[in-house]
């Protein structure tokens, strides 16, 4: 008789000790682990990261899109830094530095 009286005292608290090792073991080692969800983190933090540098050349991208289509000024300036282009009646110089001597000399 003891037997029967032992048993149900003693199978609950075995099957929830084997509950909480099934669960240990998937929060561990299984699909969506802590360390899956950790690298996940890590890498939306460095895609955020890269959004927000994209985002800044994106704003400066349009800023400058804005400033091509308002005025001449803009347009004018690129066309000079780029391509060299002077105005009518303007006159370019252009300063060449010497070379400087080989070093054994």
């Amino acid at each position: 008789m003891i037997h029967q009286e032992l048993q149900p005292r003693f199978v609950l608290p075995a099957v929830l000790l084997l509950l909480l090792l099934l669960f240990q073991f998937q929060l561990w080692f299984g699909q969506g682990n802590l360390r899956d969800v950790w690298k996940l983190q890590q890498q939306v933090h460095a895609q955020q990261a890269e959004n927000a540098e994209l985002l800044k050349r994106n704003q400066a991208l349009a800023a400058e899109v804005q400033d091509l289509k308002q005025g001449r000024e803009a347009s004018e300036e690129r066309a000079r830094t780029d391509l060299g282009m002077i105005k009518k009646g303007e006159t370019f110089y252009q300063i060449v530095q010497p070379a400087s001597p080989p070093a054994g000399r």
